[in-house]
């Protein structure tokens, strides 16, 4: 009865084209960059990780909601995408542990979702022709009152997001009396990268996306880091500075995702746009120190610049993406200073990546 009374509703792409669907709930519009993961579960880690801040999630899981939603499994305070593309909608669900269903928890978030869209078909044309903004509506008869303000909306490259989801005062996470301080930038930060340090008797201060140097350090943490977040790395030049400064004091700094992308920055490694980025659980990365391999959790449309990392006197890639060989992790050969491209804390399955952490805290220990 409830897919009787679905609206119709329409993808429309920034070069014109158009895929059709139709509205899960409440009608409207929603812009941003259309991108896809892979991932075959986790769909509300996904849509609350401030990373995907302004983006057309696509789901390539058949079936969305299924297993509802749990309190205790979002990533930040509230929905961090701009709207959802997917297959089929599961207005029902199945699993002791669920506090409700998502199309309450998509309502509750005012956001617009669209199912019984062929998105195999749509993601193979994002992966041919790359990611790009675009627009999910139930206006179907105004296309072209939707081309004329998806034309307005301005491009992911190039775009400052860490400001629209960082905290907006300092907060503390974990026991005062835990052995370990951490200062943590949040330019977007999850809320299991905070339990996975704290797990490890590390008490957190998160700072602001443009906190200072002195704003870290009058904290006296034993350690500092870069979180996770949205947007393209190169328009933060505060968090760059910060960790230049960090950086020149040889000071413990680890970075995940766009912090591991503000370290190459602050080494003068230029950063550049992917052609449809990295998202999914499933990324198989190589540790170039050991040689064995990973099976990660990646969200990223932007990579650092490989050319330029290898001919770097005092850095060494660490990691790489078995898929196409982009930079998935770096170190500081004279500096006490590691980052990598993916996020060892939302361990996919496999626990793969939770010795970075470990080596986080052992790089605190022996400094």
């Amino acid at each position: 009865m409830k897919y009787q009374k679905l609206k119709k509703a329409l993808i429309l792409l920034a070069d014109g084209t158009i895929f059709h669907g139709k509205a899960v709930g409440r009608e409207g519009s929603a812009f941003g960059e259309v991108c896809f993961n892979t991932g075959m579960t986790g769909y509300q880690e996904i849509f609350t990780d401030p990373s995907y801040y302004g983006q057309l999630m696509v789901t390539t899981n058949a079936h969305i909601g299924n297993y509802g939603v749990n309190d205790d499994e979002t990533e930040s305070d509230s929905i961090k995408i701009a709207g959802l593309i997917c297959k089929n909608f599961s207005y029902e669900f199945s699993r002791s542990a669920a506090d409700g269903s998502l199309e309450d928890f998509l309502n509750k978030n005012n956001l617009l979702a669209i199912s019984d869209v062929d998105t195999r078909a749509l993601v193979s044309y994002i992966r041919d022709h790359g990611a790009m903004n675009a627009v999910i509506s139930t206006e179907v008869d105004n296309i072209d009152g939707l081309k004329k303000q998806l034309a307005e909306i301005p491009d992911m490259n190039g775009l400052e997001l860490a400001s629209k989801v960082s905290t907006k005062e300092p907060y503390y996470v974990g026991d005062e009396h835990a052995s370990i301080k951490i200062a943590a930038l949040d330019i977007g930060i999850k809320k299991n990268i905070l339990r996975n340090l704290v797990k490890r008797d590390a008490y957190v201060k998160v700072f602001p996306y443009n906190a200072t140097f002195e704003e870290l350090s009058a904290f006296k943490p034993d350690g500092y880091f870069l979180s996770n977040g949205p947007g393209d790395p190169e328009p933060l030049k505060e968090a760059q500075a910060l960790a230049k400064e960090i950086i020149k004091r040889n000071l413990p700094l680890f970075g995940i995702c766009l912090g591991h992308q503000i370290i190459a920055l602050a080494n003068g490694i230029s950063t550049y746009k992917m052609h449809h980025g990295h998202r999914g659980i499933n990324h198989p990365v190589k540790n170039l120190i050991t040689g064995k391999g990973e099976i990660t959790s990646q969200n990223h449309g932007f990579a650092i610049n490989r050319e330029e990392t290898e001919a770097h006197s005092d850095l060494e890639i660490t990691h790489v993406h078995l898929n196409d060989n982009t930079v998935a992790g770096i170190k500081m050969k004279s500096k006490n200073v590691f980052s990598v491209q993916y996020h060892p804390e939302a361990s996919p399955g496999p626990h793969d990546s939770s010795y970075l952490f470990d080596e986080f805290i052992r790089n605190i220990k022996s400094n």
